[in-house]
C-alpha cells in the first residue's frame, strides 16, 4: 500500500489535509525563526565565525523549508485525489 492510499483512508475530507498544510507552514516559520535567532546569538558571541555560521544557517533553513514543502505537497495530493 502506498502512502497516498493510507492518507486517503485516514482522511475522509479535505479538512485534515488543509490543517496539515497549515501546520507544516507554521512549523517551517517557527523553525526558520529559531535558526535565525540562534545564528544571530552565535555571531554576537563569535564575530570571527560569521561566514561559517551564515552558511550553516542557510543550509539548515533550506532543509526546514524542504520538509515543509514536501508536507504541503502531500496534503495537496490528498485534497486533489
Amino acid at each position: 500500500m502506498n502512502l497516498l492510499a493510507i492518507l486517503l483512508e485516514v482522511t475522509t475530507g479535505t479538512g485534515l489535509a488543509a490543517l496539515g498544510a497549515g501546520v507544516a507552514a507554521i512549523g517551517a516559520g517557527i523553525g526558520v525563526g529559531r535558526i535565525g535567532g540562534s545564528a544571530l546569538e552565535s555571531i554576537a558571541r563569535q564575530p570571527e565565525s560569521l561566514g561559517d555560521i551564515r552558511s550553516n544557517m542557510i543550509v539548515a533553513a533550506a532543509l526546514v523549508e524542504g520538509v515543509a514543502l514536501f508536507a504541503i505537497i502531500i496534503c495537496l495530493l490528498v485534497v486533489l485525489a
